[in-house]
């Protein structure tokens, strides 16, 4: 999808899908900024893998949106963080959404996913831009012995979406908009100024824009193309 600050996918892209499309029950809605929130819903068992995605939509609405997995392998429950939109025709829906309102889940699909996460030897470089966040939450929730960086772009400081929960050391707050972050700037900017190791592999994901930019950084830096992976949201 292309709008509603959801997922985008990849171009051509082939995707493993599970078909679920059970209706699901919110568990609730946890708000970090005045736009963007964590909708929890029930899992019933699903299988899923850090890094997958599913479309989302308020029950009987008949539209649905793409969206990141934002929890983990072994969690009871899906989480997606989703930046609302106030014209879109989902978010401004689950937005409002309390716990026990049902809504519809189809997936989870992707193949965004770490390619061996108890391979030690690997290290890994995520970029984020915004909500792009989502499967780096559920990397570092999934595999907690994970080689890491975690870059996340953001405008303004309120967006480094539940910092907290990343090591010391681990996430790097990219902010462009206002004083106040790990490095003043966007995350491509980080990017240029620290060049990346090539044997690293590394996870892009966010607003097409970032990604393409990044892509080409890395690339110039002497990163092959099987070890870039990337996720377009917008």
């Amino acid at each position: 999808m292309l709008s509603e600050a959801g997922h985008g996918g990849q171009p051509g892209k082939e995707r493993a899908r599970v078909e679920a499309k059970t209706v699901h029950r919110v568990q609730s809605v946890r708000h970090l900024t005045d736009s963007a929130f964590i909708l929890r819903v029930d899992r019933h068992g699903l299988p899923a893998v850090a890094g997958q995605c599913a479309t989302v939509g308020a029950a009987g609405s008949g539209v649905n949106r793409e969206y990141s997995l934002y929890s983990g392998d072994h969690d009871p429950f899906f989480e997606f963080l989703v930046k609302e939109v106030e014209e879109g025709q989902v978010s401004p829906a689950l937005k409002k959404c309390v716990p026990g309102d049902p809504v519809e889940l189809d997936g989870p699909y992707g193949r965004f996913v770490v390619q061996a996460p108890d391979d030690r030897s690997r290290r890994y470089l995520f970029v984020a831009t915004g909500v792009g966040i989502a499967p780096f939450h559920g990397f570092a929730g999934s595999y907690p012995g994970l080689d890491y960086l975690l870059l996340h772009g953001v405008r303004r400081l309120a967006e480094r979406y539940e910092k907290e929960f990343y090591p010391p050391g681990r996430y790097i707050a990219c902010v462009s908009g206002e004083p106040g972050g790990d490095f003043s700037g966007r995350a491509t900017d980080y990017l240029r100024s620290h060049p990346v190791d090539p044997q690293t592999y590394c996870y892009l994901c966010g607003n097409s824009a970032m990604v393409a930019e990044a892509y080409e950084i890395l690339r110039a830096q002497g990163l092959g193309g099987d070890r870039l992976f990337t996720e377009v949201f917008f």
